[in-house]
């Protein structure tokens, strides 16, 4: 082989093993390499959360993902706060937000499909997309970034079993909870009520308290609350 030979096949060589390192680096930057479910950190006021994005809800880890490595979530405002319910943020149109400015309508302009599942439900720390309601939206479509992380309260078995009976989106689907499930919702709270309606797609599993700390703040009318509350998100793997 001659040296133009061997340089140029070398020269090859290094390409390829170029182009293999760089695409490693993307993997590794965005989350998706093989130590476990890709996980976020939520900055707030009060504290940082961190949330386990699922890996059976694709469309939506990809997308919340996408979103963070962007930064489209910085800064912005926890710009609904029900206590015993849920906070909601990822309203672009919050960054900055007046004080008596409207908030709930923004998004990236796009949805995404819904991904409800049985093993998802509401119980305290779930992450969850926010959506238009049924009249709108019949496939009950997700919001492109908005998004809530469950507060709720605790309930009973017998509880738990009525939400069933009076709700014709969890009987229609043969919908029934496990005793794990039920455990969760007696123990540590949830908002059972909203299963089966919208897509759960991640859970809080360090910081749950941060969620107490945001739900008991002021609010005005519109459930905003009075003094803001700003959150960012960053990738942790």
């Amino acid at each position: 082989m001659s040296n133009i030979m061997k340089k140029s096949f070398t020269s090859n060589i290094l390409l390829q093993f170029t182009a293999i390192f760089c695409a490693l680096l993307f993997i590794s930057s965005t989350g998706c390499d093989e130590s476990g479910p890709a996980r976020v950190t939520i900055h707030t006021d009060f504290g940082d959360m961190i949330v386990e994005l699922s890996d059976s809800t694709p469309g939506h880890r990809d997308n919340f993902l996408k979103l963070a490595s962007e930064g489209f979530y910085n800064d912005l405002l926890f710009h609904r706060v029900i206590n015993g319910f849920m906070v909601q943020g990822g309203d672009p149109q919050s960054k900055d937000a007046e004080p008596n400015a409207r908030l709930g309508s923004g998004g990236p302009g796009y949805t995404i499909p819904a991904e409800m599942r049985a093993d998802h439900v509401h119980t305290k720390g779930a992450l969850a997309a926010a959506r238009q309601g049924d009249r709108a939206n019949p496939t009950r479509a997700s919001s492109g970034s908005q998004f809530y992380i469950v507060h709720g309260k605790t309930w009973t078995g017998e509880e738990l079993d009525n939400i069933i009976e009076r709700s014709s989106h969890m009987t229609i689907a043969g919908f029934e909870y496990t005793d794990e499930q039920k455990a969760l919702y007696q123990e540590v709270g949830g908002t059972p009520f909203l299963d089966m309606n919208y897509t759960v797609f991640g859970q809080v599993v360090e910081g749950l308290n941060i969620i107490d700390s945001i739900a008991n703040v002021e609010t005005q009318r519109g459930d905003r609350p009075v003094e803001d509350v700003k959150f960012s998100v960053s990738i942790l793997h």
